[in-house]
């Protein structure tokens, strides 16, 4: 199998899951307090519309194009494979308490284990990593920016809007542990 075939079968895959978690995991009003203030729609928006500009602008334009760079294709690869790893595995350890868009339910506790124990968010810290492989596989740096910098900002931004949702149920415990754990890089940011 070609490592073309092999990004391409991952890269579906990761379209796919990501449906599949919008669609199965989104709480409906009742199900939970739904504080999501459309960024889940804004979301998809941007994500489809970077992605989709950004493997256009590479497959269209030589400008910005990395001549002879084709091992940047494997390090894509490598990103891709550790982004899928780092996002399902967040969400599967949330299980049921994993929402698409910000709500927390009346039983949801602060969770502190497992990848939680180093980083915040670490569904968003895989996303970017996928969104970081989507760019560097355009081997442009322009389609990089593209894909990279829309999709970084919302995500930080509903990353924002995520964090005041979590003040406001939990109060002192998730200010606590946020003063203990960093957002999506642990040790840094």
């Amino acid at each position: 199998m070609s490592l073309s075939t092999v990004w391409q079968v991952l890269y579906i895959t990761w379209v796919v899951s990501e449906v599949v978690i919008a669609v199965g995991t989104r709480t409906r009003k009742g199900g939970g307090s739904v504080r999501d203030r459309g960024t889940l729609l804004l979301l998809w928006v941007v994500i489809v519309g970077a992605l989709t500009a950004g493997n256009w602008f590479a497959e269209a334009s030589e400008v910005g194009h990395l001549a002879h760079a084709q091992w940047l294709r494997l390090v894509a690869l490598g990103m891709l494979v550790a982004g899928l790893v780092l996002r399902w595995s967040a969400v599967l350890s949330l299980g049921r308490a994993f929402s698409s868009n910000v709500a927390i339910r009346a039983s949801q506790r602060v969770r502190t284990t497992g990848l939680y124990r180093w980083m915040r968010h670490p569904s968003y810290s895989g996303l970017i990593l996928l969104f970081l492989a989507a760019g560097v596989h355009t081997r442009n740096w322009i389609a990089f920016l593209m894909i990279t910098v829309p999709t970084t900002a919302m995500l930080l931004y509903r990353i924002h809007v995520e964090e005041i949702a979590l003040r406001e149920h939990f109060g002192m415990e998730y200010i606590e542990y946020s003063g203990k754990t960093k957002r999506l890089v642990p040790g840094l940011y």
